[in-house]
């Protein structure tokens, strides 16, 4: 390979992985690699975000599980504000909840701690040139998921007109989970969260967070505590 970019340079690549001994590992295998430059390496994704701002990588490599920052949220960050900066997934974890959360957060490429050197290239690649960068067996599992024939349901009718998202909503607000955490949660902006609490309470007629729990149970829209299916 003469070049990752398209003007034929290397591509710049910053690692993140709050392992030392993987992340120097990745750093020393992609320093072997040609059309690769590793411009920075971050502990978890707090640092992550604040090296894509200081140096504008092409690609970050990012590991989902880190403290203070996961992957998923960085991810989301960084393809927010820095949008010139592609990220691929690099995790131990193939499950499918990890993997929709990564690529619904804007990372186009996903591949396991595994991979050999030329498939990291070959995701770098291909993310840079606008295309998705995964594992086959990633690959697989979103063509099983994608062609799988839709299991028919009932539609669930839901009172005073709400949504299924303001439901979910307050369904976790009926938990007791704060803004941030319903944030976290769902995958979804704290502002947009505010949004969907802001319109439930105008549909349902309730003014706080109590009677908001006291409508969910009475709707039946959550069971009481100590509730159990038999």
């Amino acid at each position: 390979m003469t070049g990752a970019r398209a003007g034929g340079g290397p591509a710049r690549v910053v690692v993140a992985d709050d392992q030392a001994v993987v992340r120097e590992g990745i750093v020393m295998l992609l320093g072997l690699l040609s059309g690769i430059e590793v411009v920075g390496a971050a502990r978890d994704g707090e640092e992550a975000v604040a090296l894509v701002g200081e140096l504008a990588p092409d690609v970050v490599l990012m590991d989902l599980r880190m403290p203070r920052c996961d992957g998923v949220e960085a991810t989301r960050r960084i393809r927010r504000d820095h949008p010139g900066t592609q990220v691929v997934v690099l995790t131990t974890y193939a499950d499918d909840e990890s993997l929709f959360a990564a690529l619904q957060a804007g990372a186009r490429g996903y591949l396991t701690k595994d991979a050999q050197g030329e498939e990291i290239v070959r995701a770098v690649e291909d993310v840079l040139a606008g295309q998705a960068g995964l594992a086959p067996a990633v690959q697989r599992r979103l063509l099983e998921r994608f062609t799988a024939p839709p299991v028919a349901s009932p539609p669930v009718q839901l009172p005073d007109g709400l949504t299924a998202r303001e439901a979910e909503v307050l369904a976790l607000v009926a938990e007791g989970l704060s803004n941030k955490e319903i944030s976290g949660r769902l995958h979804i902006g704290a502002a947009t969260v505010k949004t969907h609490i802001n319109n439930l309470f105008a549909k349902t007629g309730v003014r706080d967070r109590a009677q908001a729990v006291r409508y969910a149970y009475q709707r039946g829209l959550i069971e009481p505590p100590g509730t159990s299916v038999t």
